[in-house]
């Protein structure tokens, strides 16, 4: 290069000629210089990846650089601005429910790709520090700089890196949880008289248990306007109830009758469903459709008696395995109960009359607790000291306070946690296409109290005779209260 188009670096004859191009052509004969542009560069690297070799060096690999944090930048921006103007359109993009029904098996590409291009830019950003750092030339500048600069962009390294690792790995868990939990495809279904109503099951759904019954059942009501949420808790020993119309219906148009525990099932409760559909009968016979729909015969027919007995119609379903419920709890780092009853932690007596001290594994004392995963456990199934209307209403006592704990930021802080959790958690025939309402939903429901009906005697139902034209007058009241009108004056 001639001298009309390189600046006079060290070896200049002339020392009155400016260099324009400091940070390309330094004048390595000066330390300070050298230091000074060193702490530039690794400035620059820092604020905006790419500028660093632009400047000084590789202008390719800069310019690479460079588009890659323009556009992450933009994804970023762009990505801000929808959360906070439309929370459920970025549940929409994520689940990738604008790519058409007959497509629906491409719906977890979208975030693959993500997930790639988030560890490429993590790689990008390493390889353009340890290039801003061979630009820097150590050799020549201040020896307490060449610590300072290196430090400095090795721990910015570091922290970019991981954290580029780590939205990565955090977007890969929102795909399992996706693929895992929810249905691919499915018909998007309107609210029923301005209500969503979801059947929520609880069990141990251990390996190999034919005979699993639900221990909890409820069914959670939300508006479709406000997010307004109301739990119903049936009990669930409730006998001879009806079922709404379908094939369990036609097998017992009269509601549901007993069954000798030799024969199938132990009585008429509407937790021994899951074994007389799918273990004493040909399940997928009486519901065909069951499973291409993301759901069990088991789980319809209790659907079915739900709908039955609560007189409203019921178009999902949410099972709730209690091994992955303590793992949510613990994901979400516990949750604060107020216990008014020392209650026993273990499987029960061997015995009838035996004193729990005998064979309780622990106790939950009574008062304020912060409770962890297994502790939470114990509490919603603890009722031998008690009764079923107790656990019932500790079993609500716990969705509400999972409701409270899960706000935005601790989900945020613990979200990788939280998805590991929720896969082994749930299982659902909610379509993916109705997440982004849902999740509106779900933050107009946290700014709102909780209505909790307990079918039991303490609602004037009666367990062992349950009015149920009385239970779906109780249900009506409490969905849709008429409102008090004044009375005219004079």
């Amino acid at each position: 290069m001639t001298s009309a188009a390189r600046p006079r670096g060290a070896g200049a004859s002339s020392r009155s000629v400016v260099n324009p191009y400091p940070l390309r052509y330094p004048d390595s004969s000066s330390r300070a210089g050298m230091t000074r542009r060193a702490w530039w560069l690794v400035g620059m690297n820092i604020l905006v990846p790419g500028s660093a070799q632009v400047l000084a060096g590789n202008r390719r690999l800069g310019r690479i650089g460079l588009g890659a944090t323009l556009f992450l930048w933009g994804v970023v921006i762009v990505g801000g601005a929808i959360a906070l103007l439309s929370p459920s359109a970025i549940i929409g993009i994520a689940a990738a429910t604008w790519i058409p029904e007959w497509l629906s098996a491409l719906r977890s590409l979208p975030l693959l790709i993500a997930q790639g291009v988030l560890l490429l830019y993590g790689v990008l950003w390493a390889v353009l520090t340890i290039d801003t750092l061979r630009l820097v030339r150590f050799v020549k500048i201040e020896p307490w700089a060449r610590i300072g600069t290196g430090i400095v962009a090795i721990v910015v390294m570091v922290l970019s890196t991981g954290g580029a690792v780590y939205a990565s790995n955090a977007t890969g868990a929102v795909r399992d949880t996706l693929s895992s939990v929810f249905t691919q495809s499915g018909p998007a279904i309107p609210p029923v008289d301005g209500y969503y109503n979801i059947l929520l099951l609880g069990a141990d759904s251990g390996e190999g248990r034919d005979s699993m019954r639900f221990d909890s059942i409820s069914v959670v009501s939300v508006n479709a306007d406000t997010g307004a949420v109301s739990i119903f808790g049936i009990p669930r020993d409730m006998p001879n109830f009806p079922f709404a119309p379908g094939p369990m219906q036609d097998k017992y148009p009269d509601g549901h009758e007993s069954h000798d525990s030799k024969t199938c099932g132990w009585g008429s409760g509407i937790n021994q469903l899951r074994t007389e559909v799918e273990v004493c009968q040909d399940g997928n016979e009486l519901y065909p459709d069951a499973v291409d729909n993301g759901s069990e015969p088991g789980v319809e027919a209790t659907k079915d008696a739900a709908e039955g007995i609560l007189g409203i119609e019921i178009p999902y379903y949410a099972f709730i395995d209690m091994d992955g419920f303590a793992a949510l709890v613990d994901a979400l780092g516990g949750v604060n109960i107020t216990v008014t009853e020392r209650l026993p932690e273990g499987g029960g007596p061997a015995y009838a009359g035996q004193p729990a001290e005998d064979w309780a594994i622990g106790w939950i004392e009574a008062g304020e607790q912060h409770m962890d995963g297994n502790t939470a456990q114990w509490y919603a199934r603890s009722r031998y000291t008690t009764n079923d209307w107790d656990r019932m209403r500790r079993q609500r006592e716990l969705q509400e306070a999972i409701l409270a704990q899960a706000t935005p930021a601790n989900v945020l802080t613990r979200f990788q946690e939280v998805a590991t959790a929720g896969q082994h958690l749930v299982k659902t025939d909610i379509p993916q296409s109705m997440l982004g309402y849902f999740v509106e939903l779900a933050m107009k429901a946290k700014e709102q109290p909780v209505t909790t009906v307990e079918m039991t005697p303490a609602t004037g139902i009666d367990d062992r005779n349950p009015d149920y034209a009385h239970v779906q007058e109780l249900v009506q009241q409490t969905l849709h209260p008429v409102a008090a009108t004044e009375t005219p004056a004079g």
